[in-house]
């Protein structure tokens, strides 16, 4: 299972890479006209939309990363099934449709408007990924020969896609509606409410089921309306109460996230600091910028699951504390800098500039917790894979014939026919085979390779260096 939720990390990394910039974006066109949100300004309408193209489509995105880095080659063709997976669901279980299927005048349920979210986008790129792994050299009778191979695969995606939507057609609302029911118990609990809000707020983003609690304290469906009572756009506002559930998030996005990233940079390999110090400087200025903490978070979150349980239990900690104390501030996009700027001067507003200081705890917090958790469990957060040592990342090739050398690992492996699967990390050549006893070591080290590794019964790993890209791509030519 770790294996699996691993492999799912590393293909959100590709989509999590691309968003930063959008939050950046968003988050300045939203500081240029904070009121219209680009109504006032064509320069704050531009870079919003921009923006938005990257972050309001973060579910496709993860559709597309999570297809092409689960399928056997990387090929075209996964990416092209996580389209259709997708289109499918929001299609089928669009409020349109399920307006059809309950008929003109029932009322669609509010967890259909919510269907677009992250983790629909992973299960259609997990869709697509396994239509294409089982199905891409599918035979057919001449007559069907057109639709033979790769062409069979999108097919079986919008079959077995059809297949999911009728357990999620009727499990979805009932969970969206029990998570609503959560919200609503624990609103009489005060801060400890709050706290509890703010745990299961963080917990629930990897399904894309915070929307249900959201809905209940920062919106209409109890009637707390706690986003539009701040800013003053609603009425019922009580100072020292409104806010209190949406204040106890900057601290967490502002300064713990960032001090998480700064842990994890710290814990990378040596070889593998620069490229991770890219990635989570990124993700962590659009987290304090902005508060689109989702770059971030997707970053661990399935590398290593428990580090983001700690994550959503100090989120509930900071969110329980700040609506303990007289501290009260909101937000119109998102818990980061430029939202608690701006709050200062919201109508009920209260002490934001205490925000700082308990911040600065919780960087701290974020910090020491993760760098000990990771260093102690051994956790695989960026730039901590198994999949390559120092020493890998400086072999260097005898020869630049990619095609001989992985011509000589084929062989070794047991020819074409014996393997099912190919990928490579940063230094390895990453093979699953079906019979084991073929794998010959002594072949696959005579083609130049540096050593072979073999982590599972049918896994077969070879170390090849930084150039293994290109044995790689010589290698899925032989085994097509």
């Amino acid at each position: 299972m770790m294996r699996f939720l691993q492999r799912l990390g590393k293909s959100l990394m590709l989509p999590v890479a691309c968003l930063p910039i959008g939050g950046i974006l968003m988050g300045i066109g939203y500081w240029i006209d904070p009121s219209g949100w680009g109504a006032n300004s064509l320069l704050a309408l531009l870079l919003i939309k921009a923006g938005g193209i990257l972050i309001d489509n973060m579910a496709i995105l993860f559709a597309l990363g999570v297809a092409i880095g689960m399928s056997k080659d990387q090929e075209g063709t996964s990416a092209l099934a996580a389209i259709i997976s997708w289109l499918t669901v929001q299609t089928m279980l669009g409020t349109g449709v399920v307006q059809l299927i309950l008929g003109a005048d029932a009322t669609v349920p509010a967890a259909f408007s919510k269907i677009n979210n992250q983790f629909i986008g992973i299960l259609c790129g997990l869709i697509a990924a396994g239509c294409y792994n089982k199905f891409y050299k599918t035979n057919m009778p001449d007559f069907l020969g057109f639709f033979a191979g790769r062409r069979f695969v999108p097919i079986m995606t919008v079959l077995t896609t059809l297949v999911v939507c009728i357990p999620l057609y009727f499990v979805w609302p009932v969970v969206y509606g029990f998570l609503v029911w959560v919200g609503e118990s624990v609103l009489g609990m005060g801060a400890v409410g709050a706290g509890i809000y703010g745990f299961l707020n963080r917990l629930l983003i990897p399904i894309g089921m915070h929307h249900a609690l959201n809905s209940v304290f920062w919106f209409d469906v109890a009637g707390i309306n706690d986003i539009g009572k701040f800013w003053g756009t609603m009425e019922g506002g009580v100072l020292g109460q409104t806010g209190m559930y949406q204040a106890g998030f900057f601290p967490v996005m502002m300064f713990g996230l960032p001090g998480a990233a700064l842990a994890m940079y710290h814990t990378a390999k040596d070889k593998k600091k620069k490229v991770t110090a890219g990635i989570l400087l990124s993700v962590a200025l659009c987290s304090f910028l902005t508060g689109v903490t989702e770059p971030m978070e997707f970053s661990f979150m399935f590398l290593a699951p428990a580090l983001y349980v700690v994550h959503a239990l100090l989120t509930g900690l900071s969110v329980g504390i700040v609506a303990a104390l007289p501290i009260r501030a909101g937000f119109n996009f998102s818990a980061g800098f430029v939202d608690w700027f701006l709050s200062f001067k919201a109508p009920f507003a209260m002490n934001s500039w205490l925000l700082i200081p308990i911040g600065l705890v919780f960087f701290v917090l974020y910090y020491v917790i993760f760098r000990v958790l990771i260093t102690k469990l051994d956790l695989k957060t960026p730039g901590r894979e198994d999949d390559d040592t120092a020493a890998e990342m400086n072999i260097e090739l005898g020869s630049s014939n990619y095609a001989a050398m992985a011509a000589a690992i084929l062989e070794g492996v047991g020819g074409a026919e014996n393997v099912t699967s190919v990928d490579n990390c940063i230094t390895r050549l990453r093979l699953e085979v079906k019979d084991r006893l073929l794998v010959d070591e002594k072949k696959i080290k005579a083609s130049g390779a540096a050593g072979v590794v073999r982590p599972g019964k049918t896994s077969v790993q070879v170390i090849i260096g930084p150039k293994v890209q290109f044995v790689a791509d010589e290698f899925k030519k032989l085994v097509k």
